[in-house]
């Protein structure tokens, strides 16, 4: 494909160390505002903190360095920062953050805190060593994959049973808790971190696959289990999941299911929507949906099931899931075809499908800027990434990436790539650090490209936090309104997941 190059920029990373810097000062202030509250927040350091012990003192400096080494190093949430000292001998950071809708949201003042008499509720039902405190343990459960969005939650839950999940909602419903469920954390919305201090649920310990029947190629299986084991235990049966994705080592089924994730068999084998027969699930007052079928047909009344599936687990938590499974196939070919333009690949499409009909499993497509990146995982250590996963009609989709090139000139490096069978496209847009010069060129101009072009601004990632305020770009009012009724209904203190999916004004 002949597209004219941009070379990529350079990378440099902070290299101030603040652990030395802030060692040398005396004390800290006891309070600080939220770092996500409002850009620009300042922290303040210094000497007001009033008499301390020894002990206490290496706490405040232990706790108050590490949080500067994090707002120094991680150039994927800060543009630029810097130290001064006040008059009345305090230091103060500024900073800009970027690359999370928590800027513009301030935490539901509703929602409670953890107390101890929470942590020791939730060691009685759980056990000790599934009541997860360990700050290393929660900086990896409060960032996401992209280390793009980061929470502050002090609590990570690990239930074994659909039981134990019950008994936490029910709880955390009676004393507004919010919660976050987690599987594998591979999303890149925000839709699977905290925003703020909500208890994280991971179901990774639910990993048990619990029947399959070899007639019908149905199998039932608890949330926690990972993509690729699936996948492995299939194909000694002779079957495969008819999901495949770049994660698949490490996202849970429970995960794909609620995000109803779309993959490289989707030509193949369609969505989610189509071979999940049935599931169960946890409302937020604790009541546990059994919707766990296993026929192909049943018209008994409402399909509930598909509520929760795309619902990001702003609804429920999903524990069990029943899935058709397509007999695995004698023999796989993969062909990499070079094309001339954009057009020459449309061409391509339309023959394949000719030629190979309900063979061809997946039609990928991706740009000479994409190939020399290694994408995807690259682009994480290039610098800062603006992703956009979008649904265009197959002959639009490449005018987006085009456009975008113009539009930003020599500012960024615009990739595109995708699934250009089912007319997913992925827009990447690479540039040093985040830039809110950039960002404003970049939004809300690929969001109104895509309505004005009948498309979704979500085609298979979700909407998570990152897009819970742009929905309108690809549903009605009427339409999304009905969605917060539902939501109101099944969730009516909110604790499911907040801030994500929906716009926060219509719920708050």
């Amino acid at each position: 494909m002949e597209i004219w190059r941009i070379s990529l920029f350079s990378h440099h990373f902070m290299k101030r160390s603040c652990r030395s810097l802030f060692g040398r000062l005396s004390g800290f202030e006891s309070e600080i505002s939220n770092p996500r509250s409002s850009l620009g927040s300042i922290y303040k350091f210094g000497n007001s903190c009033g008499p301390s012990t020894k002990s206490s003192l290496e706490l405040h400096q232990k706790k108050y360095t590490q949080l500067c080494c994090f707002l120094l190093r991680d150039h994927h949430n800060i543009l630029q920062s810097s130290l001064a000292m006040r008059p009345d001998g305090t230091y103060r950071i500024h900073y800009r953050s970027f690359g999370s809708e928590a800027t513009k949201i301030q935490r539901n003042p509703s929602f409670s805190t953890l107390t101890p008499d929470d942590i020791f509720y939730f060691k009685e039902i759980l056990g000790e060593k599934n009541v997860i405190q360990d700050p290393d343990t929660l900086s990896t459960a409060n960032t996401d994959w992209m280390r793009k969005y980061r929470g502050s939650s002090q609590l990570l839950l690990q239930p074994r049973s659909t039981e134990q999940v019950s008994l936490i909602l029910k709880y955390c419903n009676s004393r507004r808790l919010a919660v976050v469920p987690q599987g594998g954390n591979t999303g890149l919305v925000g839709g699977s971190v905290p925003v703020f201090d909500e208890v994280i649920v991971n179901v990774g310990s639910m990993n048990n696959t619990i029947s399959f029947d070899k007639v019908s190629g149905i199998l039932v299986c608890e949330a926690g289990c990972i993509l690729e084991n699936l996948g492995s235990f299939l194909a000694n049966q002779g079957f495969i999941m008819p999901l495949d994705l770049g994660a698949k080592g490490s996202c849970q089924i429970g995960g794909n299911v609620s995000t109803n994730a779309g993959g490289l068999r989707f030509v193949r084998y369609g969505s989610l929507h189509g071979t999940i027969l049935g599931l169960e699930a946890v409302l937020a007052n604790g009541t546990v949906l059994d919707m766990l079928g296993t026929l192909r047909k049943d018209n008994t009344g409402y399909d509930l099931k598909h509520l929760f599936m795309g619902s990001e687990g702003s609804l429920g938590i999903i524990t069990k899931v029943s899935i058709l499974t397509p007999p695995k196939l004698p023999s796989v070919n993969l062909a990499l075809l070079a094309c001339e333009d954009y057009f020459s690949c449309q061409e391509l499409l339309q023959e394949a499908k000719r030629t190979l009909g309900e063979v061809l499993s997946a039609f990928e497509f991706l740009d000479n800027h994409s190939m020399d990146m290694g994408i995807t995982e690259a682009l994480a250590k290039a610098g800062a990434v603006y992703k956009y996963d979008l649904s265009l009609p197959v002959e639009q989709i490449y005018n987006i990436v085009e456009e975008m090139r113009l539009r930003l000139g020599q500012s960024a490096k615009v990739l595109g790539y995708g699934h250009l069978g089912d007319g997913n496209l992925h827009l990447n847009i690479s540039t040093p650090e985040y830039n809110d010069a950039v960002l404003a060129q970049i939004e809300p101009f690929v969001y109104e490209w895509t309505s004005k072009h009948r498309g979704s601004i979500s085609a298979e990632h979700g909407l998570g936090l990152m897009k819970a305020n742009e929905i309108h770009y690809s549903k009605s009012p009427e339409t999304v309104q009905l969605m917060v009724s539902i939501k109101k209904l099944l969730d009516p203190n909110g604790i499911m997941n907040p801030y994500k999916v929906l716009p926060y004004s219509l719920l708050s």
